[in-house]
This record gives C-alpha cells, sequence and structure tokens, in this order.
C-alpha cells in the first residue's frame, strides 16, 4: 500500500490538506495504474451497470473497460460479470476487494485525521490572510434545506445535491465535509447501526439530528384514482415515478415494497426515475404519472394530494475535528438558530428533533 500526499482528482476548488494513499497491487498488476480500481468497483456494486458506474468516478466508457480488461488479464480471473438484460455484478474477487479497501479505508482514517490536523496548523500562519474555502455540502434533496440555502447569503458551504448513500459515501472519501442523509424512524437501532457502520467511524466521526419529515405517495389533487396504499401500485393502469438508485427515498421505496409482498415488475413506471422530490411532484402535477413517493411539503407546494406512509429522520454527519472549527461552528449554528426552525415548523409533514449538540453518530440512534 503507499502512500500520497495528492489527491487522485483534481479540482479548481480549495481544499484542506488530507493524506491520502492508494493501493499498490504488485505483481502481476505493477505496470497497470490501479489508483482507480477500487472505487470503480464500488460503483458498479452500487448501480449494476458499467456506464452509470463509469460516471460516477468520473472516467470514460472506454477507459473503464480497457482498466477492467487489463486487470483480468494480468489476473487470469474476472473482477465483473457482466450479462445482457442483466446488467453488471461483481464476481467474488472484486467484491472482496471492494469490502478489504472499505475497511482498510475507516481505519486508515482515523489514524491520519490527527496528521492532517497538524498540518493545517503549520499552514495555518501561511493562509490566514486567504479567502476562506466553503465547506463541501453533499445532501440528500430536501425542501426546507433548500429553501434556506437560496436565503442564506453568506457563502459558508458550497451545497450539491446527492442521495444519501453517495453523500456519505463521499464524506468516507474525503470527497465532503457534510453530508446530509435520512433513513426510516421504523428501523430497529441494530439496522441503523450496521448501514451507518458502513462509512462512518466511532471517533472519526458525528452526527447531528435535524429534522423529521413524512414520505408518502403524491397523486394527483382529489386522488382521482383511490390510491390509499403501496398495494394500489400494482394495480393495472396506475403509473409510478420512481426516485433514482442510490437515494435514501429509493432505499426506503424497495423495502417498504419488500414488506408488502410486492415486486419491482409489478409497477408499471417503475424504470422512470427523477432525482428530486420537487422533480417527482411535477411529474405527478403534469400528468406523466399517477403516483410518486416523495415528502408531503412538496406534494403540498404543487396541490397535489399526500398519502403518509413513514416518518424518516435526516441528519448531518461530518468529521469530528469540523465542530470545533470557525466556519463548521457558524453553519451548524445557522441550522439551528430560530429563523430555520421557525420555518421548517411552517412546512407540512416536517417536524423538529429536541435541540442537540453535534456527537457519536452511536447518538442518532437514541435521538430518534
Amino acid at each position: 500500500m503507499s502512500k500520497s500526499a495528492t489527491s487522485p482528482r483534481r479540482s479548481s476548488r480549495h481544499q484542506p490538506p488530507r493524506l491520502r494513499w492508494a493501493w499498490d497491487f504488485g505483481t502481476p498488476m505493477e505496470n497497470i495504474n490501479t489508483t482507480r480500481l477500487p472505487e470503480l468497483l464500488a460503483a458498479i456494486r452500487d448501480v449494476g451497470a458499467l456506464g452509470e458506474a463509469a460516471a460516477i468516478v468520473g472516467m470514460s466508457y472506454r477507459a473503464v473497460w480497457g482498466l477492467l480488461r487489463q486487470c483480468e488479464a494480468a489476473l487470469g480471473v474476472p473482477l465483473v460479470v457482466m450479462q445482457r438484460g442483466r446488467g453488471s455484478h461483481l464476481s467474488a474477487l472484486g467484491q472482496s476487494i471492494v469490502e478489504l479497501d472499505r475497511e482498510a479505508r475507516l481505519a486508515l482514517g482515523e489514524v491520519h485525521a490527527p496528521w492532517e490536523h497538524r498540518l493545517q496548523d503549520v499552514l495555518r500562519p501561511a493562509t490566514a490572510s486567504a479567502f476562506a474555502p466553503p465547506l463541501r455540502f453533499f445532501a440528500s434533496h430536501d425542501l426546507a434545506l433548500a429553501s434556506w440555502c437560496e436565503a442564506h447569503a453568506e457563502p459558508l458551504f458550497d451545497l450539491s445535491w446527492h442521495g444519501s448513500e453517495e453523500a456519505l459515501a463521499a464524506l468516507a472519501g474525503d470527497e465532503c465535509d457534510i453530508a446530509g442523509f435520512h433513513l426510516p424512524e421504523t428501523w430497529p437501532a441494530a439496522q441503523v447501526g450496521l448501514w451507518l457502520g458502513r462509512w462512518l467511524r466511532p471517533r472519526l466521526h458525528q452526527c447531528l439530528p435535524l429534522m423529521r419529515r413524512q414520505q408518502g405517495l403524491l397523486v394527483a389533487a382529489g386522488n382521482p384514482l383511490g390510491i390509499r396504499s403501496l398495494a394500489d401500485l400494482a394495480r393495472r393502469g396506475v403509473r409510478l415515478v420512481n426516485r433514482q438508485r442510490g437515494s435514501g427515498t429509493r432505499r426506503l421505496i424497495d423495502q417498504l415494497l419488500a414488506a408488502n409482498g410486492l415486486r419491482p415488475e409489478q409497477i408499471e413506471g417503475w424504470r422512470h426515475e427523477e432525482f428530486t422530490h420537487e422533480a417527482i411532484a411535477a411529474t405527478v402535477a403534469s400528468g406523466q404519472a399517477d403516483a410518486g413517493f416523495g415528502i408531503e411539503a412538496a406534494a403540498r407546494k404543487l396541490g397535489l394530494d399526500f398519502v403518509p406512509l413513514t416518518w424518516e429522520r435526516y441528519g448531518l454527519a461530518f468529521r469530528a475535528g469540523l465542530a470545533a472549527s470557525d466556519a463548521g461552528q457558524r453553519l451548524l449554528a445557522s441550522l439551528q438558530a430560530d429563523d430555520f426552525r421557525q420555518a421548517l415548523t411552517g412546512l407540512p409533514g416536517y417536524q423538529l428533533p429536541p435541540l442537540a449538540a453535534p456527537g457519536p453518530w452511536e447518538s442518532f440512534l437514541r435521538n430518534r
């Protein structure tokens, strides 16, 4: 395993110093640039399609194909299995590499953190007069958060919308400073711990509960098709608009369907995907779909009816040191200020949890 002080991705955005490393796979792959291989395999595992995985890691399809073929030729065994009509999935070896890489990154994150802080201290006198870069904020889409960001004039952060799992993976890989995610309140503590533990490490990361949201089915005004439950989605002539794979809402949809004995192939429009709650609402409002999954506030905003299904908790995750930094304190204080909390209570389908200080991510479970 070789260590490097440079990032594998070039960016015009200022980033804090990080200690980064990459695998050296050794013989017989010493002449192949395998820096991106674990990241690529993880993306293929998550999305099940070579083209989508290439877009996620920022590589061309041709480059991805070439890298996989080189590695498989050197090893003599496949890393990815591709089947016509069934997408791509990892072989046993590919899955083992992804799991080992994840465990190593989580373990080394704790080792690297104090050295990163020391380097920041060394560089601080030389960079004190420079413009403080905005915090990189990757978050699952939320209407309250979007409205607050639009009204917030001070450039504390650079927000971009991502699915919950993508945001948490970016935090674990030092691609962002704050990750916004959500999970069902029906999950038992053990399940929540297993899920968050895929990306977060004790002592290295902290969480802050931010809000509760009600998820359900968005349907046309007056609910002309009489959609009352998930089972109604399997009726003939009912068209669904789905959330994209990798989003927290899509994960919730998959689990709710399985719990109700429904299969994706029973539902018309299952492959019709949108990326935000507002896009789901707009698709239903325009008549392109009869139902979609989303939050109540998105339905009410466009005059749609709403069929409630479950409550979920929305929270933030970040490195423990962020809460002690000037920028981190200002951002977190803004999100707990009266104006944000008052705006939140004015939105249908939202509730405020008790005010809490950032703490170990395990406390996110206890504060439900």
